[in-house]
This record gives structure tokens, sequence and C-alpha cells, in this order.
């Protein structure tokens, strides 16, 4: 499963990772540990290579759980994600230094302090009254996130896993979560 995306110049050569098999991920062939705790850099190992070797099926997961509550709470999942968009939209807006400059025509003229306040008093009130569908929308988000870590924390690596990576460490790393642990000097050790 291979895709090339158009628009950037590092984009241009991502691949995605094989789709690893149900019983190679969660069942029959696969083993689980706890992680030890006081070797930080053999745990660190383990998470990076497994979220290098199933990031598809991490990708999926994390859809799969999303699309779940969605389905459960299809309205206050619109209404969260709304009341965070917008607010998103508004901080962004508004602390722009383009934004601010571009208030008035003169730019020592203030903005108007009434409107701001009304503006921040709806917009508590908006979250507030709607705190559960934000929360929500953050348990949906966070969910997956936890889920994958767990996952990777205490998933072995076996021989194949090992193999599999040391033979595409190279083609890996134009891979999204290549790309992304090599950004963050996360990159694991090849065995």
């Amino acid at each position: 499963m291979t895709t090339t995306q158009g628009s950037g110049g590092s984009l241009d050569n991502l691949h995605l990772a094989p789709l690893r098999s149900l019983n190679d991920f969660l069942l029959e062939s696969a083993r689980f540990q706890l992680p030890n705790v006081q070797d930080w850099e053999k745990w660190g190992n383990r998470v990076g290579s497994n979220l290098l070797y199933y990031q598809t099926n991490y990708f999926l997961m994390s859809a799969a759980v999303f699309l779940l509550v969605g389905l459960i709470h299809p309205m206050k999942v619109l209404l969260g994600l709304t009341v965070i968009v917008a607010l998103v939209y508004v901080f962004v807006r508004f602390f722009a230094q383009d934004a601010r400059r571009s208030v008035g025509a003169d730019p020592n003229q203030q903005p108007n302090k009434w409107a701001i306040l009304a503006g921040t008093i709806a917009g508590c009130y908006l979250v507030l009254y709607l705190f559960d569908s934000v929360l929500i929308v953050a348990f949906a988000i966070l969910l997956p996130f936890s889920l994958t870590f767990v996952h990777a924390s205490l998933r072995l690596r076996n021989i194949k896993n090992k193999i599999t990576n040391a033979v595409e460490i190279v083609g890996v790393k134009q891979s999204p979560m290549g790309q992304f642990l090599e950004a963050m000097g996360m990159m694991p050790t090849a065995l």
C-alpha cells in the first residue's frame, strides 16, 4: 500500500507501511509483556519499533475508535468539534499580529473592549454549556493515543518484526510515523 503526496517537497516520497494482520497485531502470534521501567532506552526502543511496524494498524484503530465514539454520541461529537474549531479559529484570528493591526484603520486605535468582553463571556458560556460535548471529543481523541501507547509498550517484538524493521529501515523513514519519529529524534535502532 503506497501513496504519494504531490503538494510538499518532503511529502513527495511518503509511503504508508503495510497493514499487519490481526493475528500478528493482537491475536495468536502476539506476545505481550510489561516493559522494564528501569531501562528507559530499551522501553523507548520497543515503543519506537512498534510504532513504526504497526503504524497503519494504529491509524486504523484510531479512526475506528473515533468513529465508534461518534456513532455512540453523534450530536455531542459534532457540537464538541464545532465549539473546539470555533474557539481555535477565534484565538488564532484574535491573537495573530496581523489581525490586531488590522482591527481598526488607525494602528493606535484600540478594539472595542465591550465587544471583546461580550465575545469572551459568550465563548465561556458556550464552552460551559457544551462542556460534556467538548469532553467527549477530547476522550475520542485521547483514547486512541492511550491505546496506541499501551499496545506499543506491551507488545514484544519477535524475530520477524526485528528482521522486517532492519530490512525496511530506509523505507520506514519515508513513512509518516518514520518522519515524525525522526523529527523528534526518537528513531529506534535497527535491532
